[in-house]
């Protein structure tokens, strides 16, 4: 006499399903790479700058507030110190 099935179960069919399964784990997958343009790149870099750009404010309150408060010194505004900002200036103007 012959048995082979238990109780509805087929014992060979697990034997074969995880033949299956160790055969299809040694299938590699291949490797994908892209590739971006010089270009691209270089508007990528343009639209960052841009983003940081409108994110900075135009002007530097805290900065401002301190210059405010030295004004009001009056030994502050003495020759030396106004030289000084127009050299500053003219520097910032190539001049």
């Amino acid at each position: 006499m012959m048995i082979d099935k238990i109780g509805g179960i087929n014992p060979l069919s697990e034997v074969q399903n995880s033949r299956r399964t160790s055969e299809s784990s040694k299938i590699s997958a291949g490797s994908d790479s892209i590739s971006v343009s010089e270009e691209a790149q270089k508007m990528s870099d343009a639209y960052y700058l841009q983003e940081v750009a409108a994110e900075t404010p135009d002007v530097r309150s805290d900065r401002v507030a301190q210059v405010k408060e030295k004004i009001k010194d009056p030994s502050y505004l003495n020759p030396e110190t106004i030289r000084s900002a127009a050299d500053r200036i003219m520097t910032s103007y190539g001049l």
